[in-house]
């Protein structure tokens, strides 16, 4: 079992990798950027084309959002790549990753700075840029191996994972369908190589108040104003906070001038709920408040949004996939840990579906999101090499 992983490891071809990360990273795919999306797409589409089976870019699904007018939208969407291999397979996994990063195109961090001599900070690196190359040339040594035949899986980079995969979490949900086991490439939860575990969910939500403008000297009681019914929401659905879900009110748009009483409001929020009975319970312990404002008041509100991700608890057959990743890694030489997160990812989405994940199976790295973003370079290698002997271990008799 060793000289497997040794073989395997010596497979993976490091500068390679650093090479080909640094020239997507060099590529700005702020969620927004659909040119940058494209020419990544392009490039990912290339590059995955090396193994295989066959690369196929996928139209994003239709997804609307609120303006600040309370006007509802198209929002438009990139690409997503998909790789099938071996679709006839009686055993086939799941590979995901996002090729989009939280950074717009007219954002002032855009180049990469060597921090000491094996550590990079750029845009992307981390998250997660640095984490396709990861299943790229797990992938790659796998298939050099012979049970790589008797299996078949899929590739899911997708282009909208920042702001909630919502073009794209259908074809998440298709694409698990069937799966024995799935790993998604997120950067490790500490620079350490630590997994992320259990995860709570997410969901966002929009609020559009709209009330009735009047002059606000004259005839201000003929008016009913939308900021307060907002205000008044915001500070409600705060309260509405418990431990197994946190309630975060993020923005109030509207209004108008100061002697108008404004008859437009927007009220944007967050949820982050550990479990599904507690989402279950906000959605009835809001509704019932929206109905409280909408009489007191006299507005109308309309709800836009809701869950996007589910949360992700962690199952008997999800913890054999974690105990196998730690053991594998333990034959490679690499400690691997796992603590419970707060944030969310594909894996909630793939978990909700039945089927076992570890969803941070990327590089290590930190201060993801930020200017200060940074990958480790080794682990490019490190990660590949895991995940190139987990798959051949899930491949030739290990189950969950």
């Amino acid at each position: 079992m060793k000289q497997l992983a040794e073989t395997l490891a010596e497979r993976i071809d490091q500068p390679a990798m650093l090479a080909q990360v640094q020239a997507w990273a060099a590529v700005n795919t702020g969620t927004a950027n659909l040119d940058g999306l494209a020419t990544q797409a392009a490039m990912l589409a290339d590059a995955f084309s090396a193994l295989p089976g066959a690369v196929e870019l996928v139209e994003p699904a239709p997804v609307t959002a609120i303006a600040a007018d309370g006007r509802e939208f198209e929002k438009a969407h990139g690409q997503h790549m998909v790789l099938r291999v071996r679709p006839d397979a009686p055993r086939r996994f799941l590979f995901t990753g996002h090729m989009d990063t939280v950074f717009p195109a007219d954002h002032p961090f855009q180049g990469q700075t060597w921090i000491d001599s094996e550590t990079l900070n750029g845009p992307g690196l981390a998250d997660m840029k640095g984490g396709l190359s990861v299943i790229l040339h797990a992938l790659t040594a796998f298939e050099t191996l012979p049970e790589a035949a008797q299996v078949g899986y899929d590739v899911l980079v997708n282009s909208d994972e920042e702001t909630g995969s919502l073009s794209s979490s259908a074809l998440i949900e298709t694409l698990a369908q069937g799966k024995y086991a799935a790993l998604t490439y997120e950067p490790s939860a500490l620079p350490d190589g630590t997994l992320a575990h259990a995860r709570g969910g997410s969901g966002n939500y929009s609020l559009t108040v709209t009330g009735k403008s009047a002059h606000a000297g004259r005839n201000p009681l003929d008016g009913r104003n939308a900021i307060v019914a907002a205000a008044t929401l915001a500070v409600r659905l705060k309260e509405l906070q418990r431990s197994d879900i946190s309630v975060n009110p993020a923005k109030i748009e509207g209004g108008a001038a100061n002697n108008v009483v404004p008859d437009h409001a927007i009220l944007r929020f967050n949820i982050r709920p550990k479990a599904p009975d507690a989402a279950e319970r906000f959605v009835a312990e809001m509704n019932a408040l929206l109905g409280e404002v909408r009489q007191s008041q006299e507005v109308d509100i309309s709800v836009h949004g809701g869950i996007t991700r589910p949360p992700k608890p962690v199952g008997a057959r999800a913890q054999k996939l974690f105990d196998l990743v730690r053991d594998c890694g333990a034959v490679l030489g690499q400690h691997i840990d796992w603590q419970a997160s707060g944030g969310v990812c594909d894996g909630n989405n793939i978990a909700a579906t039945g089927v076992p994940v570890v969803d941070t199976m990327g590089v290590r790295g930190g201060k993801i999101h930020s200017p200060d973003e940074f990958m480790i370079v080794p682990s490019l290698s490190e990660r590949a090499a895991l995940s190139a002997f987990v798959l051949s271990r899930l491949s030739s008799g290990d189950t969950l």
